[in-house]
């Protein structure tokens, strides 16, 4: 009995060591190499005016949150529109290397990536929940390096506006007729479905919009909301504020990263990169939510401005030149084809909770006033 017990635990110490034998064992990864002293200087460029509410403020927060979190390992000098590149100069200089970092927002880049417009807005698409959604859950992040990585960017969400105003009119706009002739300030797909119904598409930086309403250059434009445009006075040159933004729902704005420059990050300081954007991103749209009605009364109750929905025939034919514009857009470019059914699947999902949910609660709440 004793030999039997001798050689049955000889047997199986020998499966013990073959089991853990070299080819068996999983090598572990050592662990990155940190130099707490090695501080990483980062420039960004942006699109905006340097501290301009909302859509500059986010790249100075973003600056702010990385400096604190990474304990003044990792500092972002920012530099607004003009002063280091052109407002639409950014892509290039992150693409390039110029730059590390750049904010601005994706659809300004059309003639460099044309699926990029799918990353900022689409006419009647996703609210800022729902592109938020898609984005971080739905597949939408994995598509937007995709189709960045030619560049050599790493793209993130990095704010919303939530949805915005259908712009400032010089005159009033009763029929679809009443459009055509315009010269108006709107970039993106939305400038392609203007041009459609009649009205001269230019994009302006910002900054150049109240000069051209002024001069006469334009007859309308299209910014933010009543947050951002209060600021830039466009109250003093055009008489006729009109609703709702079919346009851009919940518009996003992006981080845009040169890819060698993150990829020279240890470890730890491309994830406080990752998730203080994802804070700018949240936090940008709390902003606006909590002043925009606020800067709304003020324009119409102390500036006089005069707040106009567009006709409901008006939006119809918008939608149905926007679904004419979409076919016409990805049909010869793969990539854009390809992200577009993504967002529109996910599109269609999400409508139909939201249908009972969302929209429903809206409606119900809006009975009590």
């Amino acid at each position: 009995m004793k030999a039997i017990n001798k050689n049955l635990l000889s047997f199986l110490t020998l499966i013990l060591l073959f089991g853990c034998s070299e080819d068996s064992i999983t090598p572990t990864q050592e662990p990155q190499s940190i130099d707490p002293n090695k501080v990483y200087k980062w420039n960004m460029v942006t699109t905006w005016p340097k501290n301009y509410p909302g859509l500059g403020r986010a790249a100075e927060n973003l600056s702010k949150y990385v400096d604190e979190m990474s304990n003044g390992r990792m500092k972002i000098k920012v530099y607004g529109a003009g002063e280091l590149v052109p407002a639409m100069g950014v892509f290039d200089a992150v693409s390039q290397g110029s730059v590390q970092l750049g904010h601005g927002a994706s659809y300004y880049w059309i003639g460099k990536v044309k699926s990029s417009q799918f990353f900022t807005a689409v006419p009647f698409g996703l609210t800022a929940q729902e592109m938020n959604a898609w984005i971080h859950w739905g597949g939408g992040q994995e598509l937007w390096e995709e189709a960045y990585a030619p560049f050599n960017l790493m793209p993130m969400a990095g704010g919303n506006t939530g949805v915005q105003m259908a712009g400032w009119f010089n005159k009033e706009i009763n029929s679809i007729g009443d459009l055509k002739g315009l010269k108006m300030r709107i970039p993106g797909l939305a400038g392609e479905v203007f041009s459609r119904a009649g009205v001269e598409t230019v994009v302006l930086p910002g900054s150049d919009i109240f000069l051209a309403l002024q001069q006469g250059v334009i007859d309308a434009a299209e910014w933010v909301g009543p947050y951002n445009d209060l600021t830039f006075g466009f109250h003093q040159v055009a008489k006729y504020y009109y609703y709702p933004g079919w346009h851009e729902g919940g518009s996003t704005l992006e981080i845009i990263i040169n890819k060698d420059a993150y990829m020279s990050l240890p470890d730890d300081l491309k994830a406080i990169v990752k998730y203080a954007s994802r804070a700018v991103n949240q936090e940008m749209l709390d902003e606006y939510t909590a002043n925009n009605n606020r800067a709304l009364t003020e324009l119409v109750e102390k500036h006089g401005v005069e707040l106009r929905k567009l006709p409901d025939d008006v939006l119809i034919e918008l939608r149905r030149l926007s679904k004419e514009v979409m076919e016409e857009f990805i049909a010869d470019d793969e990539m854009a084809k390809k992200i577009y059914d993504s967002y529109l699947v996910f599109k269609e999902d999400v409508i139909q909770y939201h249908s009972i949910s969302e929209k429903a609660f809206i409606e119900i709440r809006d009975l009590e006033q």
